[in-house]
């Protein structure tokens, strides 16, 4: 029994030093694939700013903790268009 429980410790902290390796590769999949909503609601720009800072680790949380304790974005979205009369 004791070489069972070494095996499976041994395995659980393999996997888990091989995924904290690949977390900021899997955030920043995450962003790339937001980049195209950002880019609609925000502008060219102001997207590709916002994805870029959370694509880079640590950076990207911290500008979303300080997005959350201010209540609003740091590149605002783009205004609306003005509706079109009839």
């Amino acid at each position: 029994m004791a070489v069972v429980k070494q095996v499976g410790r041994y395995a659980g902290n393999k996997l888990t030093r091989r995924l904290t390796r690949s977390i900021p590769w899997i955030g920043a999949v995450f962003a790339l694939a937001a980049l195209g909503g950002a880019v609609r609601r925000k502008g060219w720009v102001r997207g590709a700013l916002h994805t870029g800072l959370d694509c880079i680790p640590y950076v990207g949380g911290a500008k979303n903790v300080a997005e959350m304790v201010r209540g609003r974005d740091f590149f605002p979205d783009k205004p609306a268009p003005a509706p079109t009369p009839r």
